[in-house]
């Protein structure tokens, strides 16, 4: 793990998703896509902050996507949960979101996930 100022990584992490979460909340007409990254896996979010609600979630452990995506690469799989996701927001009536990155940087699985999100409806 990468030290920084006697900090590893996670805790550099969370402390730039608070410095990302001040300025983004979700609210009823437009609310957060969270993005969480794991080592193997991603998880996406779509929050209602006001009430405190999920209203939409998918991850690479779905079935759903682990049927479609079994023995391609990660960020491909970030790919197939970006797309199944927007289309359950958009079956659901959501249209337009707020990214909240999580404190990643928007490359890799992070970005595939937020352009298939992109590509399949939502707009952020």
């Amino acid at each position: 793990m990468a030290i920084m100022n006697g900090r590893d990584s996670k805790t550099i992490r969370k402390i730039r998703h608070r410095r990302v979460r001040r300025k983004t909340t979700g609210t009823i007409s437009r609310p957060r896509l969270c993005v969480f990254r794991s080592l193997n896996h991603i998880h996406a979010q779509i929050i209602d902050d006001s009430r405190g609600q999920t209203l939409v979630s998918m991850s690479t452990l779905d079935s759903l996507v682990r049927s479609k995506a079994d023995g391609i690469g990660k960020s491909k799989k970030a790919g197939i949960v970006g797309t199944l996701l927007a289309e359950k927001a958009l079956n659901k009536g959501i249209k337009q979101v707020v990214f909240d990155r999580g404190g990643y940087r928007y490359h890799g699985r992070v970005k595939a996930l937020a352009e298939a999100a992109r590509k399949a409806g939502l707009e952020f």
